[in-house]
This record gives C-alpha cells, structure tokens and sequence, in this order.
C-alpha cells in the first residue's frame, strides 16, 4: 500500500474514545463513534492536518489481549499492523476508569518499538487536575498527555508534540498519479467482500470472519496492478433499512453509501452458494441509482455443486436484474483464488466504458440510423423528432438529445434508445444517461 504522508496510528482498549478523537482531529465523522465495545474492528485511514502539517490518522480497532471474542485476535492484530506501519502511535487509556490489565499489557508491547508514543489519557474533563494522572505513569511510557477528545481540551498540545515528531519525515513514494480507478466492493452481509478485498491486495488488510456484518467502516487501500492504481474499498454490508436495528448497523449502512458515491467502479459480490436475493438487486440498484460502473462477482464457486447452478444463477441474474443488463458477470473464488485475477481486466474494462467518451460525428451517425427507421413516440398530432446528439459528460457517460419535444419522451422510448446505442456502442458495465432537450 502506498501512504505518502506521515501515519499516526491510534491504538487503545475498547471504549476509550479513539474514534471520538480521530472524529474531533479530522472534524469529520468518518469513525463510527459508538458505546458499544467492538465497534471499530478494521483500522481506518484519515487525512488529518494541523499547523500546516498533513498527515494520516490510522483509526484501529480496540486491543483486548485476553478476550476470547470471536473478532478479537484479529482485532488485536490488525491493530497491531496499524502501529507498525505508523511514524508516531497515540495510545489512548480511560482517565476515568484508570489502568485496566490491557493497558498494562499493550504499554509492554509499545515499550519495545522505537516509534514514538504518546500516551494519552482520554476522558478528563478538568485536564488541570495532575492528581488523577500519577498512576498513568507506572505504564512506563513518560509524561501522560490529559486530554477531552468529547471537549477538545488538551488536544491542541498533543497535536503539537506529534507534529514536533513527524514534521520532517520525508514522504514515502512520492508519486505524480493523476489517474486512480476507485473500486468499491458492495453486497449483503457475509458474501466474502472481505476475502476477496484481502486476495485483491495481497496481504490481511480486512478482518475475514463467517459471522455476518463483520466489517462496518469502509476501508480504503491503494495498490498498484501493471501499472495501474487502484483504490479498493471493504464496504460494511448492506441490508434492507428495515433489518437494521442497531445504530451502529445503520453507521456501517451510511457509510457503504458514501463508498458507493465515490467509486467508479462497484464490484457486487454474490453468494453463488445462496443464488439471487432480493437484498443483491437492492444493492445493485443503489450502485445504478448512483450512477456507478457495475460489475457482478458470483462468489463461493469451489463450494457450488455444479456448473449448471451456476449457469441457472446468470440466467436468474439476467431475468430478474434487467436494470443492470449491462454489467458483466463473473464467477470467482476468493477462498481460493480462482479466477480472481480475471477481475483486473474486469475492472479495466468496465472503467474504459465508463469514462469513454463518444465522438458527435459517431453519434450523429447513430442517430441518422434511428431516425431512418421510424419509431418514434407521438400524442395526437403531436410527433416526436430527434434532431442532433452530443456527449455532456463521462462517468457516467451522458448524451443530450436535442429534439422538438422533450415532454413526448416516456420510460419505453428511452429503453428502446439504450438498448439501439449499446447495439452499435459495447459500453459494458457502464450505465448510460440521455437528456432531452428542446431545440426547434
């Protein structure tokens, strides 16, 4: 992964206010802030600046050395990876509940790292009592920073140390890259999103559990493939609103969205074990609805009984999403690997379709041939006549049809438009939009 601003990671127990703080440095919300221990199970990346310095704020999930939970080993390590890949580490403890045996056992582990830590003492609401962090100096880490990260007290000063500390670092690969293809990879709970994100990038970048909804932030990753950068987001997995009754469910839900709105590419992963659910062509409809290239995943083909299940889950695919005809399907193995490689060239393709741009004179040549035969919409004596054609936008691509009466254009006549332009036009994996406007 390429990361060419200083990392700060910020590592700490369940519940101490990690989130809260990355939330009040970035003065965003992109953490997921909530009471309940466990929220925050991958690490997070954050751009962050202060005092003219940018860096990148890594938000881990909370360390508990002797839980048996059944996240919490890999918890424990994805956290651990954050750190290392850090210049500098906040770890943040509760002021109010004091030293807790995790603390003591992680402040063992940090002792051993030549980066610099900056311990933290989170939750105190009256930084100005010193009396209350004498017993934060038995974790063997120096002088404990008192801060509010719910108030803001005492951030600034921690800010100004860690700054102290990353100011000079060089940036690491520095690179001129203008073009990053952002490929956001959606789909219900427990479909194998996060495994296929791990073979994708090639090391254990999101946790990978059989439990459903797993991973609840979207996590971003930038690699490089032949050349070619790629963002790859781990979005949390999407359910029906209606099924999501707990707060932080609904957090991970908003948050898939967001993935969504900026990718340009969205990778549906479907459980070819399970076939088509309503909930996948609800996911495929949010993706179309936004405007995002589509590709379709059939995943778990090593545990399919037979080829013939899978071909009766496309032909399923087709009848039943016939809004998204135009993205291609593969069918793939995270478990295993198998054809995943494929994916690249999918993902390549459907990117070209989606930020293709069409010459007028080709386009105008289209249109000369459904002008030629005939069908058209008409009310009355009033006819439809499509006049001239030009491409307004890229992804997605975007054609406004000037014609004599824009209001005469119903959902069928748009549908029998795209479907004669992909005939001439091999867009795949793109939605296409047309305008119509008045032009006498």
């Amino acid at each position: 992964m390429i990361m060419a601003l200083p990392i700060v990671a910020v590592v700490g127990r369940p519940n101490v206010g990690k989130s809260t703080f990355v939330n009040r440095i970035t003065h965003g919300n992109d953490a997921i802030v909530h009471e309940m221990r466990g929220v925050t199970r991958d690490r997070s990346y954050h751009e962050a600046e202060w005092s003219g310095v940018h860096f990148t704020l890594v938000d881990t999930g909370g360390i508990e050395m002797g839980d048996d939970d059944v996240f919490q080993g890999s918890i424990r390590e994805q956290a651990f990876v954050g750190a290392e890949e850090a210049d500098a580490i906040v770890f943040i403890v509760d002021g109010k509940t004091g030293i807790a045996a995790d603390d003591d056992a992680v402040a063992r582990i940090l002792r051993k790292t030549s980066k610099p830590v900056f311990l933290t003492v989170n939750k105190m609401d009256n930084p100005a009592d010193e009396s209350a962090m004498w017993e934060f100096y038995q974790l063997g880490l120096g002088d404990p920073w008192p801060i509010s990260s719910e108030h803001g007290h005492g951030t600034g000063d921690l800010l100004d140390a860690v700054i102290d500390v990353i100011r000079d670092i060089p940036e690491r690969e520095p690179e001129e890259r203008e073009n990053i293809v952002n490929v956001a990879i959606i789909g219900r709970p427990n479909a194998g999103k996060s495994s296929l994100t791990n073979r994708l990038i090639g090391k254990e970048r999101s946790i990978v559990s059989d439990v459903a909804g797993t991973t609840r932030d979207a996590i971003d990753t930038t690699i490089e493939h032949e050349g070619t950068f790629y963002t790859i987001v781990d979005t949390a997995g999407l359910r029906r609103k209606a099924q999501i009754d707990q707060d932080v469910e609904y957090y991970g839900f908003v948050r898939a969205m967001r993935a969504i709105d900026r990718a340009d590419v969205a990778l549906l992963v479907v459980d070819a074990t399970l076939g088509l659910t309503d909930q996948d062509q609800r996911v495929a409809g949010y993706a179309h609805e936004r405007g995002c290239a589509l590709a379709i995943l059939l995943n778990k083909r090593d545990a399919v009984e037979s080829g013939d299940t899978l071909n009766a889950l496309r032909e399923d695919i087709e009848e039943r999403m016939n809004f998204v005809k135009y993205a291609p399907v593969l069918s793939i193995s995270a478990l295993t690997g198998k054809s995943v490689d494929r994916i690249w060239n999918m993902i390549d393709d459907v990117f070209a379709s989606y930020s293709a741009h069409i010459t007028t004179g080709k386009l105008n040549a289209w249109l000369q041939t459904i002008r030629e035969f005939g069908f058209t919409v008409s009310k009355g004596k009033r006819r439809l006549k499509l006049k001239y054609v030009t491409q307004t936008r890229t992804c997605p691509p975007q054609f406004t049809v000037f014609c004599n009466m824009p209001d005469l254009v119903n959902d069928n006549f748009e549908r029998y438009l795209e479907n004669r332009f992909r005939q001439t036009f091999e867009l795949p994996g793109t939605p296409i939009v047309f305008k119509f406007k008045k032009r006498d």
